[in-house]
């Protein structure tokens, strides 16, 4: 009896241990009730770089967890080819389209022919200035305005900058504010530099019109370049230069590759701001089912971001991602864009 009653005690956790780990989901609505027919299409402008591949990722993880059919088109920063694919992924019948990245002038007539042709469209960090379109966001403003609130913590209201901006990227341009009202309310931070290139190699490029830059401007004691390639870049530079104690680079985004580069010895970039973008891929393709059940995941969709200094990272001795998201939480998964019947990725 004593056995028996043992057994059936423990019968009773494992039952509700089994209830708390394997949530049920709600019934799906259509086109996900037979979500193997559900066709989606990411359209890419920017690829290079750890964030990209691990965005990608994100994207491709949580369609999978949803069970649709996803086609990726890669334009290399082509801004004619991605309207191209565009038109090439409405060619392919899709239910549903994911604009990451691009021009706004390119995008714009591209985004409005898959609306008129019944197809739902979210954008990732590219406005296509359509009303039906959500815009995913990872508050670039908030990137650029953490980043340089930091700078201004390090050191003082007064300091001779460089900047690394290329205008009409969507995410640069809302970062560019940040920067402009940090410079309007602290007249004593002075911009000695603007230089930036996307051009591939994006991290080489900047590396070679950062050389320039430090030798025609030795005085300068911050850069501010609120994308991590660029951030690598810069460091690049920095370092050929012998200027790791004289330069403190302030960046947006991250990555293994970047934790890596922050943590090295004496290194001269000591500050982030990010979201993980793995999980910023994961809320697109989750803002998008939303849309194609026929409900609403917001005008702006916002995944927040999180200040990363080096200093925390040596202290909790982070080496990559994971260690990351064990730390900080928020970087495991943003809960945004959610619905009681989208199955999560597995983590």
């Amino acid at each position: 009896m004593m056995l028996r009653r043992i057994f059936l005690k423990l019968a009773g956790i494992a039952a509700m241990t089994a209830s708390v780990a394997s949530p049920a989901f709600a019934q799906a609505p259509a086109p996900f009730d037979n979500p193997g027919e559900v066709k989606i299409a990411l359209v890419r402008y920017l690829a290079t770089g750890d964030f990209f591949q691990s965005y990608l990722a994100g994207v491709e993880n949580q369609a999978a967890a949803l069970g649709v059919d996803l086609r990726v088109f890669d334009s290399r920063q082509d801004a004619a080819l991605q309207a191209d694919m565009v038109d090439q992924a409405i060619a392919l019948g899709v239910d549903g389209i994911i604009i990451q990245h691009g021009l706004t002038e390119s995008m714009k007539d591209a985004a409005q022919r898959a609306v008129d042709a019944g197809i739902k469209v979210v954008a990732f960090d590219v406005n296509v200035e359509n009303d039906a379109i959500p815009q995913i966001e990872q508050s670039d403003y908030l990137l650029g305005k953490l980043a340089l609130d930091q700078a201004v913590a390090d050191n003082g209201t007064a300091f001779t900058a460089g900047y690394v901006y290329v205008p009409g990227i969507a995410p640069l341009d809302r970062r560019h504010v940040a920067w402009e009202e940090v410079k309007a309310a602290n007249p004593d931070i002075v911009e000695a530099a603007m230089f930036g290139t996307l051009d591939n190699p994006i991290a080489n490029s900047v590396a070679n019109q950062a050389r320039s830059v430090l030798q025609a401007n030795p005085n300068i004691n911050v850069v501010f370049a609120p994308y991590d390639e660029f951030a690598k870049g810069v460091k690049i530079a920095v370092d050929e230069a012998g200027m790791t104690d004289d330069v403190d680079i302030y960046s947006a985004d991250v990555s293994t590759a970047d934790i890596a580069a922050m943590r090295e010895p004496g290194s001269a970039w000591v500050a982030t701001v990010a979201t993980n973008p793995s999980v910023v891929g994961e809320v697109s393709v989750r803002a998008l089912a939303i849309l194609l059940a026929g409900d609403n995941p917001g005008a702006s969709v916002i995944v927040p971001p999180t200040l990363i200094t080096q200093d925390f990272l040596n202290e909790q001795d982070i080496r990559n991602m994971d260690d990351l998201g064990q730390k900080m939480p928020q970087f495991q998964h943003a809960d945004v864009a959610m619905a009681d019947w989208i199955a999560l990725p597995a983590r």
